[in-house]
């Protein structure tokens, strides 16, 4: 004769039996009934009903403590293969593998992929991928754009967007709290600067007034001359004179210097 423990178990077993089943055969009502079941099991089932629709999926795919194999089949769904919203949904669901987020960050936008970046409890490995995804496409990417990204973009985009920045986006990089002072070092002693987007560096509120991106900007052979006389009178004489014999002045630039080295000897 069975005891309490054995009956229970068995009782168990067939309600966890009618549930696969009345997943597998749930109309479009019903299924969203055994989406949050607590048995993985029946979700697993659920997945095999052919009834089940893109609506069903992104509800489905907003539950966190869903485990990588179920993720994994939702993306192996023949509805996910085209569905945008359900390509965005697995990308940003925590269980997705790295392969199958790899494989799905080229069908995203833009700015899709910026929220990806900042994802909370987003792995370092995802966000580096996201960013490389954002990096391919800055070339064809429009001004406007650009602009937008500047603002929210990760440090290490903005730094991206220093090299080939116009005065425009240049200001919109500036203005970034996530903007960091080495990347503006890297900028000034990198190719893509030009006289516009130095003087819009050397004029910025937040950044103007660092005494070692004055002395970076006063180095760099594109600097024009009104920078000079604005920022040589506040350097010591050892900074002078250290500039004085820097390779990278043009001749205009070493005469401001000279001026200036002659002013201070004068005086």
């Amino acid at each position: 004769m069975a005891g309490d423990g054995e009956r229970m178990t068995l009782s168990e077993n067939g309600e966890k039996l009618r549930s696969l089943s009345d997943a597998l055969t749930a109309n479009r009502e019903g299924i969203f009934h055994f989406l949050d079941h607590p048995s993985l099991d029946v979700v697993r089932s659920l997945l095999k009903n052919p009834l089940l629709d893109e609506p069903h999926l992104l509800v489905l795919l907003k539950r966190r403590d869903l485990p990588e194999d179920v993720v994994t089949a939702v993306s192996r769904h023949p509805l996910a293969d085209g569905s945008h919203p359900l390509q965005v949904a697995l990308a940003r669901h925590p269980a997705s593998s790295a392969h199958l987020v790899l494989s799905l960050l080229p069908h995203l936008y833009l700015f899709e992929l910026v929220d990806l970046c900042f994802l909370p409890g987003v792995t370092p490995d995802r966000k580096v991928a996201a960013e490389r995804a954002i990096l391919q496409r800055l070339p064809v990417t429009p001004l406007g754009s650009k602009m937008t990204l500047a603002r929210r973009a990760t440090s290490d985009v903005l730094e991206a967007l220093l090299q080939d920045a116009s005065p425009q986006l240049m200001d919109a990089c500036l203005a970034s709290p996530r903007l960091k002072e080495s990347s503006l070092f890297r900028f000034l002693n990198g190719t893509g600067a030009s006289a516009e987007t130095i003087s819009a560096l050397a004029r910025h509120p937040r950044w103007k007034s660092r005494p070692e991106l004055k002395l970076a900007i006063l180095k760099n052979c594109k600097t024009p001359l009104i920078w000079f006389t604005v920022f040589l009178p506040a350097l010591s004489m050892s900074e002078l004179k250290n500039l004085s014999v820097s390779s990278r002045l043009g001749h205009a630039q070493k005469e401001c210097v000279s001026e200036e080295l002659k002013r201070r000897k004068g005086s």
